[in-house]
């Protein structure tokens, strides 16, 4: 009680005296000099001719010309006006910086220097949205501003521009390169016909199309990234030149492209791929080791001994052929290719001139390596806290040795661990949650795999064997011990699709301790006691992943996963061969025999283009069904819905399935909250606030169902005449801190819908204050 108060007293009490003195002075102009005006903010109207529509991103661009922020601006509803009391501005005016103590700590923390009108500079702002308009092609476009005085202080002025663009200059005819007016040379003729073609071929440099110099600026880098794929490896943008002329017809653009006079004699000539030299270094520059020359279908590789090295490892990521036309693009992908190895510290490549008096002039290519620590150690720490009322810390202690074969071949240990204990009034002095496992896995950068499997060499292709172990201890009911193996496969054969096929993995799943407590209610419904009980699970899956953006300037993402699993089917058919019938055991345990599949698709959408203004949709449905061996799909691979990823109004494993709710009384229901069945709809709109923080507003809906009837659960059956009913409904808002590779994420859901009975009449049957749920995680929910 004691910290609350202080705490209060610490949070109010410079509050109020800050309210007394803004109320006894609040002059934000006082000590500005004769002359002096103080910036509120600015206000831009842009007017395109009547008819004519505004090219993307003018806006943008002229609004960025004006966009001196006044003191303490809007952050969040216009960041271009000044707050009706700024704080730092108020300082300025009404506290003195000789002042003592913590009234001089609080100046030098909040004090702002007023920007004034003088500052702004409009005169000059309006030459720069002149200069914008004229590189749109609007060269009668026409800029002022006006100066908008306060009512109550006319030492307070607001800028208003105002720019007409006018009917925009539109490309009337095209000239290209002329060869007669070309640089004398056979070489800088190729050179010019091949540019000539390009620009041709182009969509912008057209009759009818608006002069613009970005455009023009984009179509130089355009050609001259295919010149330099081609082999003309030191042209540049800047060799290419465009002159507009507006006087041959009023009102229009005659453009005309030309190669510059002074050309460089080595951006005229085209190259081809000399020598190719591999040098794969060790990190220590006193102890460089021995090299070690190893002659490979992609030129020698000098590896510095004794650094381990399979020498088939390294040709397969060099995309250079001796001989072959000299491409950027091959620097590139063999670079990209190399540092997805995850073996090495840096990687350098180098295109070195032989001779440039030659008919055919060669690029030796120099490639440099630095090998990485092999051994990597990570940590991760974390608290969680549960809608069970269980909080407590998680640790992942994981070591990884990337190159453990001289293969990048990677081998790693992970611990995992966490300890939970109850909280609230009912907590129990029973031994708390926790689980603990142990993981090993060895990953091979390559497919081994027949050749007939189709996969591309431009993207890592990776086999993985993996050997897990794990323990759950849940207070009250059970402790579970779980061991899997398993054998997987990742590979690619366009850039936009991921195959992954675990050829084989068998789990084994033993209850190694029940309480009184578990025991009566697996008793009291036969159908979950059977996902429960000890069995092995020999299974295969197969997961296809399609992820594209439908348009180069990323305004449609578009991401479609399907996962389908079958497990002991295989098994159940060797058994059968061999004239076993009825339950089929392994090793003395019955196994799992069952079918499941599910699909995702993910459509985002940029609302405006060039902004950070998104709408993102998922659609997901899953089904499995036991048969055969077994009568029901076991607990770890059944459906579930809720939670911080699913439906944000309510917690996971809180609804479904159906209309079925244990008991209010029944502490353990969560037990019952899985399906066979599951759909699931959610649509999402984010939105940037300031800096690294986002918003989002969401709506999601879906459920979870049986597909079979089970009589313990009224309700959970999936029907089409209670479909409606049975879909969970919820919205609600959200935060997150968005730095680039790390999200962190606050959604506070409210429920709209709830599919079983509360006791509120209607559709929108949930009690206010039993609407909201709160989830922090980490990255997007989709």
């Amino acid at each position: 009680m004691n910290l609350r108060i202080s705490h209060n007293i610490v949070f109010w009490a410079p509050l109020a005296a800050l309210l007394i003195l803004m109320a006894s002075a609040c002059s934000t102009t006082r000590r500005l000099e004769d002359g002096e005006v103080l910036y509120n903010g600015m206000h831009l109207k842009v007017l395109p001719d009547s008819g004519d529509r505004m090219p993307d991103g003018l806006k943008g661009d002229l609004t960025k010309a004006v966009n001196v922020r006044p003191n303490n601006p809007w952050p969040l509803l216009s960041p271009y006006k000044r707050m009706p009391f700024p704080l730092g501005l108020w300082v300025y005016n009404n506290w003195s910086d000789s002042s003592k103590g913590i009234k001089k700590w609080l100046y030098d923390k909040w004090v702002t220097q007023p920007v004034l009108i003088q500052d702004v500079r409009p005169e000059t702002r309006l030459k720069m949205l002149q200069t914008i308009a004229d590189n749109n092609g609007y060269f009668r476009a026409t800029a002022s501003y006006e100066l908008k005085y306060d009512k109550k202080n006319d030492k307070i002025a607001t800028v208003d521009y105002k720019v007409n663009l006018g009917k925009p200059y539109m490309i009337d005819t095209v000239m290209f390169m002329n060869v007669s007016e070309l640089p004398v040379g056979p070489t800088a003729r190729k050179l010019c016909n091949f540019i000539d073609s390009m620009a041709r071929r182009s969509t912008y440099l057209q009759p009818g199309s608006q002069f613009c110099i970005d455009s023009l600026e984009a179509e130089r880098v355009r050609i001259t990234n295919r010149l330099r794929n081609r082999g003309w490896y030191y042209f540049r943008p800047e060799y290419i030149e465009f002159m507009a002329d507006s006087v041959m017809h009023p009102g229009k653009i005659a453009l005309k492209m030309a190669v510059v006079r002074s050309l460089p004699h080595m951006s005229a000539l085209q190259y081809k791929v000399g020598k190719i030299t591999t040098v794969l270094t060790k990190r220590s520059k006193r102890n460089p080791g021995t090299p070690d020359t190893i002659n490979t279908v992609k030129g020698p590789l000098i590896v510095y001994r004794p650094q381990r090295l399979r020498p088939n490892m390294i040709p397969p990521c060099i995309t250079f052929r001796e001989g072959r036309t000299f491409s950027v693009r091959n620097m590139d992908q063999t670079q990209m290719r190399l540092s997805r190895l995850g073996i090495f510290s840096s990687i350098d490549i180098s295109a070195i001139p032989v001779d440039t008096t030659k008919e055919n002039p060669t690029l030796d290519v120099l490639i440099n390596c630095q090998y990485d620590r092999p051994m990597e150690v990570s940590v991760q720490a974390n608290v969680t806290s549960k809608s069970n009322s269980y909080l407590g810390p998680g640790l992942i202690l994981g070591v990884t040795h990337n190159n453990i074969f001289g293969g990048a071949e990677r081998f790693s240990v992970q611990f995992s661990g966490s300890y939970e204990w109850e909280t609230g009034r009912g907590r129990s002095n029973v031994m708390n949650s926790y689980d603990f496992g142990l993981e090993a896995s060895l990953a091979f950068p390559r497919l081994l795999a027949p050749k007939f499997v189709r996969r591309t060499e431009r993207e890592v292709n990776w086999t993985t064997i993996s050997l897990s172990g794990d323990i759950l201890n849940r207070p009250h009911y059970f402790r579970l011990a779980e061991a899997r193996l398993g054998l997987n496969y990742q590979w690619s054969y366009s850039r936009h699709v991921v195959n992954q096929l675990t050829l084989f993995k068998l789990a084994y799943t033993k209850l190694l301790k029940t309480t009184h407590d578990f025991d009566s209610i697996m008793a009291q419904n036969p159908a979950v006691a059977l996902s429960f009980q000890s069995q092995f699970v020999p299974s295969m899956s197969y997961t296809y992943t399609y992820d594209r953006w439908l348009e180069r300037s990323k305004i449609n993402g578009f991401n479609f996963t399907a996962t389908v699993t079958e497990a002991g089917n295989i098994f159940w058919g060797i058994w059968r061969a061999f004239g076993v019938k009825g339950e089929k055991r392994m090793l003395g345990m019955p196994f799992s025999q069952f079918i499941k599949g599910q699909a995702q698709l993910v459509y985002s959408r940029r609302l405006k283009r060039g902004s950070d203004l998104w709408l993102v949709t998922r659609f997901l449905i899953g089904a499995e069904h036991a048969y055969g061996n077994s009568a029901q799909v076991p607990y770890s691979e059944q459906f579930y819905i809720g939670g911080a990823n699913s439906i944000r109004a309510f917690t996971v494993r809180s609804i479904g399935p159906g209309s079925y709710r244990a008991p209010e009384a029944d502490r353990n229901g969560y037990f019952d909250q899985t399906g066979t069945f599951k759909l699931e709809a959610n649509a999402e709109f984010r939105f940037p606030i300031i800096s690294v923080l986002h918003g989002a507003v969401f709506v999601d809906a879906g459920n979870i169902w049986l597909l079979k009837d089970d009589p313990m659960r009224p309700g959970g059956t999936l029907r089409a005449k209670t479909f409606g009913k049975d879909i969970a409904l919820g919205t609600g808002v959200g935060l997150r801190v968005d730095i680039g590779m790390l999200v962190i994420r606050g959604d506070l859901g409210y429920g709209l819908h709830a599919p079983y009975a509360t006791g509120v009449n209607g559709y929108f049957n949930i009690p206010f204050k039993d609407a909201f749920a709160f989830h922090l995680a980490i990255g997007y929910p989709f």
